[in-house]
């Protein structure tokens, strides 16, 4: 079984910190757990959440409904408690009357009473969830004694103090909720964020400069920790402009370098993205999607840039695109992209969003040992060598500054020797030379992952982030007696349709669920030859994708 925990209130209530607290605790109980978070854009006031789904088994994406509503505010009481499941139990902060599925408790005035201030109400709140939830406060004492070691004996205390007295204020309580058992699930706790940057410093990156813009400041806020175990330089640059032209020009000189930004960043630096087609540099651009145009929602979740990162920037060149949809993804297809850009000399995008940024879950421990990727760098090259001379897959030896060579890049066209040149016939030929370059990438495709029934009678289309949702979505049908599948894109660019024609051929229903207004995927599935009949499955309110979303909209 499962349980979704949600911890709503304003923002400086002390939410985070107190799912923080939870997670850590619940996770080191053995149970598999999975958390994600909604937040407005204000430092203080609003309606925020915390949500921590716990269970005895593997969880994939995030529940719409909450078992456990805990709510810090009167706002949060009225609004979350509308998504509250019908047997679950509502904490509030703050007197009343306890009521049928409703516990009071003024974890404020507990924490004041207790340890002569406010600021320790989360963890009266914790010891609280732990007495409903009906598990030992142990482990909820012992994350106490390992966090709070370095702010003094004091502390430690104080906060196991509030905690154990939420716990009796709690257990004295009639509320109780059935939990799930622990069966020591292992692994570690990450998120998609701080997976790829785990992964960027692991195969070398040497240099992220980057203009802060959420969501995407969460992988630059994980490489500037990882900075000086890997000796990374991080540069907060002015704009992105100046972000993506430093990278270009880090690429020249042979350190691996990436910049992070979300889509209104990444308009700013289409013109560099252009560069390193023209000059054929690797640099990897990690787009963390919001929803737009404009500014739109800065801290909510969308799949809105599919086709822009794909076209972005003037004229044609070639470049790689990739969508994680999982945590252990975003790990493995960041040394996925840094590689692939390092082999073709060209840009790589990531593709993700403020959800799979964010959410975290205990994955198997992420490889954390050095391992620099081959930079296929030439070391021996003499005076007679030419950066941009021809070769049958359109890949050029790449030399660097410094040694016996002489190195030339230019952004306007130019000559095998890399000095600017005018001449139609050059032009043509260096032109088909960068183009030839798909063919390295299309032979070297990331396939899209099928999960669920062989002979599915209906088969879930998804990329990046909504693999989780559609994940338990195909489970959950698949239990129910009806053969699904779903058919999950980890690489958006180059696409290779060729399972989703096999699907047409068996007249399996398909339906493409994605997270923008128009069905960006299934019209680059159309672009790309596909003229079958499918179902799409849209979200672009902002909020993450939900199995019980899917499934509503299924049933229309």
């Amino acid at each position: 079984m499962d349980l979704n925990i949600r911890i709503g209130g304003e923002a400086g209530q002390g939410l985070v910190s107190t799912g923080e607290m939870l997670t850590g605790s619940l996770s080191d109980t053995g149970l598999h757990v999975f958390t994600g978070k909604s937040y407005m854009s204000r430092i203080r006031g609003g309606l925020n959440w915390f949500d921590i789904r716990i269970s005895d088994s593997e969880l994939f994406a995030l529940k719409k409904e909450a078992d456990v509503t805990v709510a810090l505010s009167m706002e949060a009481m009225e609004i979350l408690g509308e998504y509250a499941s019908p047997d679950g139990i509502i904490i509030y902060n703050g007197n009343g009357e306890d009521k049928k599925q409703t516990l009071y408790l003024n974890f404020d005035e507990i924490a004041k009473e207790v340890s002569g201030s406010v600021i320790m109400a989360n963890s009266v709140a914790a010891g609280a969830i732990f007495a409903l939830l009906g598990y030992s406060p142990d482990s909820l004492f012992a994350y106490f004694k390992k966090e709070f070691r370095k702010k003094g004996e004091d502390i430690v205390r104080k906060n196991l103090k509030c905690a154990s007295r939420g716990y009796s204020e709690a257990n004295r309580r009639s509320l109780k909720i059935e939990s799930p058992v622990s069966k020591n699930a292992s692994g570690e706790y990450s998120s998609g964020a701080s997976a790829i940057a785990l992964s960027a410093a692991v195969a070398g990156i040497k240099l992220v400069s980057a203009y802060p813009m959420t969501p995407g400041t969460a992988t630059f806020a994980g490489l500037a920790a990882l900075s000086d175990k890997y000796g990374i330089v991080v540069e907060q640059a002015e704009d992105e402009i100046a972000a993506v032209n430093m990278i270009c020009g880090a690429a020249y000189a042979g350190v691996p370098a990436m910049t992070t930004t979300s889509g209104g960043g990444f308009a700013l630096m289409c013109e560099g993205l252009s560069l390193a087609g023209m000059m054929e540099l690797p640099i990897l651009i990690v787009i963390a999607q919001r929803p737009g145009p404009a500014t739109g929602l800065p801290t909510r979740t969308g799949q809105e840039d599919l086709k822009f990162a794909i076209n972005a920037g003037h004229g044609e060149f070639v470049r790689a695109v990739f969508a994680p949809g999982t945590i252990q993804q975003c790990y493995d297809l960041t040394r996925k992209a840094i590689e692939t850009a390092h082999e073709f000399q060209g840009p790589v995008i990531i593709l993700t969003d403020q959800y799979l940024q964010d959410i975290q879950k205990n994955i198997g421990r992420l490889n954390e040992e050095y391992n620099p990727v081959n930079r296929h760098i030439v070391e021996n090259a003499d005076e007679n060598y030419k950066r941009y001379m021809p070769s049958p897959d359109g890949i050029s030896p790449r030399a660097i500054p410094g040694g016996k060579s002489l190195v030339i890049c230019d952004s306007d066209e130019h000559g095998a020797d890399g000095h600017l040149a005018e001449d139609l016939e050059i032009r043509n030929e260096m032109q088909r030379k960068r183009m030839s370059k798909m063919n390295v990438l299309k032979s070297q495709l990331v396939q899209p992952e099928y999960y669920g029934e062989a002979d599915a009678e209906q088969v879930f289309i998804c990329w990046g982030s909504t693999y989780g949702p559609c994940r338990e979505v195909v489970d959950s049908i698949n239990a129910a007696g009806r053969k699904t599948a779903l058919l999950h894109y980890s690489q958006v660019w180059p696409l290779d349709i060729l399972q989703v024609s096999r699907l047409l051929e068996k007249k399996t229903r398909l339906i493409v669920v994605e997270g923008n207004y128009s069905g960006q995927f299934l019209s680059l599935l159309r672009e790309h030859g596909f003229a079958g009949e499918c179902d799409l499955i849209t979200r672009y309110d902002g909020l993450p994708f939900t199995s019980e979303f899917i499934i509503g909209e299924l049933e229309k």
